[in-house]
């Protein structure tokens, strides 16, 4: 039997002996001759190849072509997206790059988790910052440096040490594999300033404290980053005392004798009035 292609269908220039896939839209003519389509035959099999990965779970690669008020219109290739819908009645595809992105970083997420190692540095990019701390990504997984961690020294605000885009080295202190928190620092890259505090001070050193908080026994003075001690009451005036802020307040700084160094127990004893002694 012979057959007749469509005349838009002559728009692809098609070569005697070539084999082509068409589909019948009738099957004899007046003339006994079948009317075929082959841009109806590659609508078909570009539906079925779209239901096909739609129901598999695979993503598709689109071009760009158009757009409107719910979004692009896409054929072809160039652009990753899932297939979030297929409509064959209403000959519409729904497709989304944003799903794709998420599914795909989802899929990096649980592999950081798996590799990652409590105690290991890792390489990353500051991905946001907030009042409590930054978020660093690491490849795929964000991890989270609690303000606290970034420095030894004080931190009064986040962006005061890190900013969005900064590449940094971290360390990963924990990885919970079923909340998928990362928790990371900073300052333990280097070593914590009582674990070296016997090599910069001496007992009976003078040194710089500001006055950081006061109690009934006493106050406390920081002489470096989280370095405070106690200058116990007794030690903050030759005159007997009720309580310290008859001799000092928070904020003011004072030279200061230190009377023990106890790094094991965190512990640093100095003294304001023998600070004048010689």
């Amino acid at each position: 039997m012979e057959s007749l292609l469509k005349e838009a269908d002559l728009v692809r220039v098609v070569r005697r002996g070539e084999e082509i896939t068409t589909r019948v839209l009738e099957a004899e003519s007046e003339n006994g001759s079948a009317i075929l389509s082959v841009d109806k035959a590659r609508e078909e099999v570009g539906w079925q190849e779209v239901e096909r990965k739609f129901n598999d779970g695979e993503c598709v690669e689109a071009t760009i072509t158009g757009h409107n008020r719910g979004g692009v219109l896409v054929e072809g290739k160039h652009v990753d997206v899932k297939i979030l819908e297929v409509d064959r009645s209403r000959k519409r595809a729904i497709f989304s790059e944003k799903a794709l992105l998420q599914e795909r970083r989802e899929s990096q997420k649980e592999r950081i988790l798996q590799e990652l190692n409590e105690g290991e540095v890792r390489k990353g990019k500051v991905s946001g910052v907030c009042d409590f701390g930054a978020f660093v990504d690491l490849g795929g997984a964000d991890g989270l440096v609690h303000i606290s961690e970034l420095s030894w020294e004080p931190v009064r605000a986040t962006e005061d040490v890190v900013k969005v885009g900064d590449e940094l080295e971290v360390y990963v202190m924990k990885v919970d594999q079923d909340t998928k928190r990362i928790a990371l620092s900073l300052r333990r890259l280097g070593p914590a300033p009582w674990d070296t505090v016997l090599e910069r001070y001496q007992v009976d050193q003078l040194v710089e404290g500001t006055i950081t908080k006061l109690t009934n026994f006493g106050a406390f003075a920081r002489i470096e980053g989280s370095l405070e001690g106690l200058i116990h009451i007794s030690e903050l005036s030759h005159n007997l005392i009720q309580h310290p802020k008859e001799v000092v307040r928070e904020g003011e700084v004072f030279t200061l004798r230190i009377l023990k160094i106890e790094p094991e127990r965190r512990r640093l004893a100095l003294s304001l009035k023998r600070a004048e002694e010689i």
